[in-house]
């Protein structure tokens, strides 16, 4: 955690000031999650950055807490949310495996941009499942990277093979959705804007007949 936070802390500043490469795709994605959120609904998001996704969802939920691992982007978030008047937002440093919450306490997690960074996804989805409500909705926009060029192959080798930088998984999709089906979070909508580009996914976490 300590390579990865360094690496986050020095990138934050620019980070915040970089534009959205594809804000058609963006808004999309927003669109279709706005679409699945409830004025009651609690959401977690992890790997949330500079928080722009959480402030831009806090006026259609109940309350959002947004965690990260870098302890600037997060000082970052909170000014833009003190800033959008979004009070339904609360930041907190740490990992998903680090949070401390029950079990089946959240109706929506949200993870945009981060499933390809971590080496330890099948504990985190299996701790994705946990931390949902029975039905609640697990929502991530991620590149597959081993389904696009041999650029972004070869980038993503770089960046495992250099210490100091976040690794970067040559995920595929055929890989995530089998992952995502083991952890018991059946997909209900997948949709990618083009090649290259992240998957959107929306999944539920299956409802088991002991459930209430």
């Amino acid at each position: 955690m300590m390579q990865r936070s360094w690496f986050w802390d020095r990138l934050a500043k620019r980070y915040a000031r970089m534009p959205i490469i594809d804000q058609a795709s963006y808004e999309t994605k927003m669109e279709k999650t706005r679409a699945l959120l409830r004025p009651d609904s609690r959401i977690l998001e992890f790997g949330c950055g500079t928080g722009s996704t959480a402030i831009l969802h806090a006026p259609h939920v109940a309350h959002i807490l947004a965690i990260d691992y870098s302890a600037r982007m997060l000082d970052i978030a909170r000014e833009k949310a003190r800033a959008a008047g979004a009070s339904n937002v609360s930041f907190a440093q740490g990992t998903l495996a680090e949070l401390e919450s029950p079990a089946g306490s959240w109706d929506v997690i949200l993870a945009m941009n981060i499933v390809h960074l971590l080496p330890d996804r099948a504990q985190t989805l299996t701790r994705v499942k946990e931390l949902l409500k029975p039905g609640g909705l697990f929502i991530s926009s991620t590149i597959c990277i081993g389904d696009g060029s041999w650029q972004m192959r070869a980038v993503a080798a770089l960046f495992r093979a250099l210490p100091l930088l976040p690794s970067v998984f040559s995920l595929t999709l055929s890989q995530l959705t089998a992952e995502l089906k083991h952890a018991e979070l059946d997909i209900e909508h997948c949709w990618s804007p083009g090649e290259n580009k992240a998957v959107f996914i929306v999944a539920r976490k299956r409802v088991s007949e002991t459930s209430p």
